[in-house]
């Protein structure tokens, strides 16, 4: 979701006038809802009918569709929308569904938000910003300010450890988290901020408790607070996932760990980020949601090359202890 917003600011130079609505799933509506040029944000349930979907599109009287999943789901219900002009990827077996087709490639050589960009070339208009977007409400702002200024100490670097993966095989091991904070700790002067969402408190608990006095843990949070958790952190080390995604898009210097997917295409997207990957091992990119191994990917990448990716990206911010 986030990485679509990078069609945002291209639209609005385009179309003087452009009204700009979202549709996606429940879970995903903070990820838009707060933009300034986004008007409305729909909504539709993983498993609703799509002509239900459809039939909602269709009484919004919408000029231009734009589908950015193209999935067969999101393919059909664009095309019972009704809507003029709809635009998606050329992918064999959605064709019927739009009139108006981008590349029928996958993007497999360059980054999934540029490869949205793909979408808006048939219609002629031109990428004037590759900025992806996320924007935080004062009120949640001023909530993880208030608890900055009480629990996380001044004279210390925040990094943020977020163990967040949609998927078993993207999370790096709690075990590893350990090894890895161990090290950045006892060469810097640092404090990690434990950012946890609904399926990583475990992890965060586990991590905690070999640190206890290095380590602060967030408190429950929705997505909207826990971004706002994300600004307070100079740095943030993430698995990858929609976290580390929003944390891009905020601007934060990003460490992302990969291993069953393409950091190419999915890392996150900011000149200031980077990501590690064990390259040469054999399954690698696998994009396997469980490992039917041993998580070699994630056990095997060596502490070494994290922590130069890590010094790497903290050059400018980082003090030795």
């Amino acid at each position: 979701m986030v990485l679509s917003t990078i069609l945002i600011d291209n639209l609005k130079a385009h179309f003087k006038n452009v009204m700009i609505d979202y549709l996606t799933e429940p879970f995903a509506k903070p990820a838009v809802e707060h933009l300034p040029l986004v008007n409305k944000v729909l909504t539709m349930k993983r498993n609703e009918f799509p002509v239900k979907t459809a039939l909602m599109i269709r009484k919004e009287k919408y000029d231009l569709l734009i589908d950015s999943w193209v999935n067969p789901r999101t393919a059909l219900i664009s095309f019972l929308s009704g809507v003029k002009y709809r635009v998606g990827f050329a992918y064999r077996g959605r064709q019927y569904a739009y009139n108006i087709l981008a590349t029928s490639s996958r993007g497999s050589d360059h980054h999934s938000a540029e490869h949205n960009l793909e979408l808006l070339k048939p219609l002629g208009i031109p990428t004037v910003s590759k900025k992806i977007q996320f924007n935080i409400p004062d009120k949640e702002i001023k909530s993880a300010d208030g608890f900055s200024n009480q629990f996380l100490p001044k004279d210390k670097v925040v990094i943020g450890i977020l163990p967040a993966g949609s998927w078993p095989s993207k999370k790096f091991d709690k075990e590893r988290w350990v090894d890895i904070c161990r090290i950045i700790k006892n060469k810097y002067n640092v404090v990690f901020l434990l950012l946890w969402g609904p399926g990583d408190k475990g992890d965060a608990e586990f991590i905690q408790k070999y640190f206890p006095y290095d380590t602060v843990m967030i408190p429950d949070t929705d997505l909207i607070l826990m971004a706002a958790f994300m600004k307070q952190c100079a740095i943030i080390i993430a698995n990858d996932s929609g976290p580390m995604h929003i944390a891009a898009a905020l601007g934060i210097p990003v460490l992302g760990i990969f291993g069953p997917t393409d950091p190419k295409g999915h890392g996150p997207y900011s000149p200031d980020s980077g990501y590690v990957l064990k390259e040469d091992l054999f399954c690698i990119i696998c994009n396997k949601l469980e490992c039917p191994y041993n998580h070699e990917c994630m056990t095997e990448l060596s502490d070494d090359k994290i922590i130069a990716e890590f010094e790497k990206i903290g050059s400018k911010i980082l003090t030795r202890n």
